[in-house]
């Protein structure tokens, strides 16, 4: 209860300021909260999709993959998808590695969406809360020049304690969103990453296979 009272006399003290900056540290916070509970459950998609797929891969079911990564909502499905349905059109790897990453870039978005804002969110706490202490302190020294001498000391000193009040709180608000930016980062970096490996060794099962066929025909 009494740390409840302190943020709530901090809260107070920082003047009007403080109030835009926590409405950008509880959008910043909405965002990351969307965002983590977005790319946990894409990740999980992903990996629960890529294990379907990889038994009609060695069994050589490709309409069934191109049927899966129609229905399926998980990336990596779509992305491989693309490649099986290219290959009915072209055999080469190249053409086939071109579809699965046409099919990788149209999901990157997806995953990057609305990251970005929390550093700049952070940015624009920050610049509050240094904007709130620089008007703090204009209005301090302001009051300041018509008070008593005797008074001017204690009265400026407490002026510059409330007007700090911001700064720190515009702090406060943007180190976690630093931080929440970062972690969705590398969390968002390591799904494509795995995308890119599934359909790398989706693209070596498919050249491997064609060239035992291949193989096969010409000793035939």
């Amino acid at each position: 209860m009494e740390i409840f009272n302190v943020i709530v006399r901090f809260f107070q003290e920082g003047g009007t300021f403080m109030f835009p900056i926590a409405v950008v540290l509880a959008i910043g916070l909405a965002i990351a909260l969307e965002r983590f509970i977005f790319l946990t459950m894409a990740k999980g998609t992903n990996q629960r999709a890529f294990r379907q797929i990889e038994p009609m891969l060695e069994s050589a079911n490709y309409a069934g993959i191109v049927k899966f990564g129609q229905s399926n909502d998980a990336p990596i499905s779509r992305i491989i998808a693309a490649g099986i349905d290219r290959m009915s059109i072209s055999q080469r790897r190249e053409d086939i590695e071109y579809a699965m990453e046409e099919g990788l870039m149209e999901s990157t978005p997806r995953l990057e969406k609305r990251t970005g804002y929390l550093a700049t969110l952070a940015n624009i706490s920050t610049l509050l809360g240094l904007l709130g202490t620089i008007i703090g302190l204009i209005a301090a020294f302001s009051a300041v020049a018509s008070a008593d001498p005797s008074e001017k000391a204690s009265l400026l000193s407490q002026s510059i304690s409330v007007a700090m009040n911001t700064t720190a709180f515009g702090l406060i608000a943007a180190i976690p969103l630093l931080g929440f930016h970062a972690i969705l980062q590398t969390k968002t970096t390591e799904i494509i990453d795995s995308m890119e490996m599934a359909g790398v060794k989706c693209l070596n099962t498919l050249m491997g296979r064609q060239s035992i066929t291949t193989h096969s025909r010409s000793s035939d």
